[in-house]
């Protein structure tokens, strides 16, 4: 045999080489380790096992069914009717509870908050987010600001009907159009733009230009010193919260041609069970109010109860924008 058939032999480790090289490198031709063969050999015989147990290899008409007869479907199915089951505990009792009877039940409660939770991400989380921190326009659901009252009755209310959605029973608020309308000039609103950023920041004095336009013209629905008017949904100004944004340029924006955001109504396109689920949640959230003669709400059990839910509607607070019945420039606020 000729030197050029020998194989070539590492001079180092004394190993046999492929006949690979790289950068002055030889690639040895060491066998694989036994331990390595042994697994390789078992998941090649496990493989097999698999294949005639579950469901795996195409045919014709779909696939081999497996001698367990396993589906994902099935799979699904088991564990859709073990929550039925468990939701079953509580929903009875749910359906037949009042507002107070459940927030004063820790096992309602928290079978409330998980399907409210639920539904508010199915229904409300593209506008106010998934975690209800709301955004331009759409009013962050956990704080204590709110347009139209933060009681579990109050949200109820907002759920159901909405806010200037169409519904003959939604609420309706107007803030004026000022300077498109005419009714202020444009000094007056930037001066009345001043001054309710000035109220805000708790700077505003009695001598600024605005004020005395904010006397006349915004103190009937916002207060003398912008604390809000609930009854005709009139944001509070004498605060750092803000819907459209806080700056001059977007005051002075919504003072001339006012805001009108929309929220949908929710009775009739849900049930009322997740009606009253995603009120529970809601004022869970962090802002809900006590009602009169009503105890405080319990705090979730740390285990979840499963709770039946549809979707959900946005929230109470969750209209689009500080309005007024009466002229009232503001920049916006929340719920």
């Amino acid at each position: 045999m000729s030197d050029q058939n020998k194989p070539e032999i590492d001079k180092i480790s004394g190993v046999e080489t492929t006949g690979h090289e790289w950068d002055g490198l030889k690639e040895l031709n060491n066998p694989a380790p036994r331990w390595w063969l042994w697994i390789f050999y078992v998941t090649c015989i496990w493989s097999f096992g698999y294949w005639v147990v579950y469901p795996a290899w195409p045919t014709l008409s779909g696939h081999t069914k497996g001698t367990l007869g396993w589906t994902q479907f099935k799979k699904l199915e088991n564990e859709q009717a073990e929550i039925t089951v468990r939701q079953a505990t509580y929903a009875d009792a749910f359906k037949n509870a009042s507002f107070e009877q459940i927030m004063k039940d820790e096992k309602l409660y928290t079978f409330a908050v998980a399907g409210g939770k639920a539904a508010f991400k199915n229904n409300c989380a593209t506008c106010h987010g998934s975690g209800a921190q709301g955004g331009k326009g759409y009013p962050n659901l956990n704080d204590d600001d709110w347009l139209w009252g933060g009681k579990v009755s109050d949200i109820y209310q907002t759920l159901q009907y909405g806010i200037r959605s169409g519904h003959d029973e939604a609420r309706v608020s107007q803030m004026p159009s000022f300077g498109k309308d005419g009714v202020l000039k444009q000094d007056e609103i930037k001066g009345v733009a001043e001054y309710v950023i000035a109220l805000s920041e708790g700077k505003a004095t009695a001598d600024m230009a605005g004020a005395k336009v904010f006397a006349e013209n915004c103190a009937a629905c916002h207060g003398e010193q912008g604390q809000g008017g609930r009854e005709v949904g009139a944001p509070k100004l004498a605060d750092a919260i803000w819907l459209y944004g806080g700056d001059e340029k977007t005051v002075y924006e919504t003072v001339y041609n006012a805001r009108a955001g929309v929220m949908p109504y929710w009775k009739g396109k849900l049930s009322d069970d997740t009606l009253r689920m995603l009120t529970v949640y809601v004022h869970s959230l962090g802002g809900g109010e006590a009602e009169e003669q009503q105890a405080a709400a319990p705090a979730p059990a740390p285990e979840a109860v499963p709770a039946a839910t549809e979707g959900e509607q946005q929230q109470n607070a969750t209209e689009q924008q500080p309005a007024a019945a009466q002229p009232a420039p503001t920049g916006g606020e929340q719920q």
